[in-house]
């Protein structure tokens, strides 16, 4: 660009103010470089587009990169030569030519060697060219040197830099892979795990019910009581195990518009059935449309509304609440119950979370549940967040966008 600029003003403008009669040179020179540049774009273009589906490097794009740094010191050496007769005094762009290639471009040692003996043969060639007498030339050599000797530690520093820098890439990567092969090892195992443990359970739970069919005393119904809690809690356990394993690497999920008015309350009908806790919902807007997928929403709720009761008394109350300001959806779910201590808040979403804590009836927990409504609120692009006085109750609050 500079190049066509200075093209265009030596057409524009007279030739007694440029003196471009005066600089043959600079009229062959300027012609090369606006004709040989583009033809090292287009290609360097070409070689981008070939590597990024490749993935590797050839010897061609090697020696591409090794022409074009030498073209590069070329233009910054012919230019200061042709800036003024005696090259001492003007060897800053030979100098920017030099800085430029050693901190962009990454050589081996050897390709270092090889391009820095070559640009000695160039300057020394140009030296010639210039007729320089033998002073002259010692001096512009010794110059030569000197930026030369710079042009290799400042290539040498850049290349360890570049090179550690890319050895620790590939250290992430490879750590990365690994981390992917245990989660997803991980999970198969937790699904296998719980897959399997389903039907032992399901049997125990089967025997304990053809047991009810017969005449049992008091003390055998209480036995078969206990029996088909455990297997309760511990189905419980698996889909717990199960959804943390399914919710682990899903960040978006299907959704549909859905009215979120009556899906609250299909949510509380079904929970009053087993459930002699009180749970109302206050709605600020009827109707409101969100974007949900109702199966794992269902679950984020229905474990919220779970972890409520379950430090709530019989004559305590839920209550779910139901707002919008602007286009922000807030759902919260609160109870009357004991509270959370403020040590364990910031800790209450983390899988196996140490924050878990028996409930009122001596309710066992996992650590799970939270960790997985959280999951599932943010793949809705949502937030969660608690607030919680110990002995008074606590709120969650959900924060969804809306969906109209």
């Amino acid at each position: 660009m500079i190049n066509i600029s200075l093209r265009i003003l030596t057409w524009s403008l007279p030739i007694s103010v440029t003196k471009a009669q005066n600089f043959p040179e600079f009229d062959f020179t300027n012609w090369i470089y606006i004709i040989l540049t583009p033809v090292f774009f287009l290609i360097s273009h070409l070689l981008i587009g070939r590597i990024r589906k490749t993935k590797k490097a050839t010897a061609g794009m090697i020696m591409f990169v090794f022409l074009f740094s030498f073209y590069i010191i070329l233009c910054g050496m012919y230019s200061s030569f042709i800036v003024t007769s005696d090259p001492r005094n003007a060897l800053t762009i030979y100098l920017i030519a030099l800085c430029v290639i050693s901190v962009m471009c990454v050589f081996e040692y050897d390709e270092v060697i090889v391009l820095l003996i070559l640009t000695e043969v160039a300057f020394t060639a140009m030296l010639l060219y210039a007729h320089a007498d033998a002073t002259s030339m010692l001096y512009d050599q010794l110059i030569s040197v000197v930026l030369l000797a710079g042009f290799y530690l400042i290539s040498r520093y850049f290349f360890s830099y570049k090179a550690s820098y890319y050895q620790q890439i590939i250290e992430i990567r490879s750590k990365n892979i690994e981390i992917e092969k245990a989660g997803e090892f991980k999970n198969q195992v937790l699904g296998m795990v719980a897959h399997d443990l389903r039907n032992p359970i399901g049997a125990v739970e089967s025997i304990a019910m053809m047991i009810e069919l017969d005449e049992i005393d008091e003390d055998m119904q209480e036995n078969v009581n206990m029996i088909k809690e455990s297997c309760a809690k511990a189905r419980g356990i698996l889909d717990d195990l199960l959804e943390a394993a399914r919710n682990e690497n899903i960040n978006i999920v299907e959704t549909e518009k859905t009215e979120l008015n009556q899906y609250l309350k299909g949510i509380i009908e079904a929970w009053k059935i087993q459930n002699p806790i009180k749970i109302i919902l206050t709605s600020a807007i009827n109707p409101l449309y969100a974007q949900l997928n109702v199966e794992k929403f269902t679950r984020a709720l229905d474990n919220l509304i779970s972890n409520a009761l379950k430090f709530s008394k019989e004559t305590d109350q839920v209550e779910l609440r139901l707002n919008q300001k602007d286009k922000l959806i807030t759902i919260e779910v609160k109870d009357q119950g004991l509270g959370i201590p403020q040590d364990l808040v910031p800790h209450i979403f983390d899988r196996f979370s140490k924050a878990g804590r028996a409930g009122l009836k001596g309710e066992k927990s996992t650590g799970l549940g939270l960790s997985i409504v959280k999951q599932i609120i943010e793949s809705h692009k949502g937030k969660i967040s608690v607030n919680s006085v110990e002995g008074e109750g606590t709120t969650f609050l959900i924060q969804l966008q809306a969906g109209y």
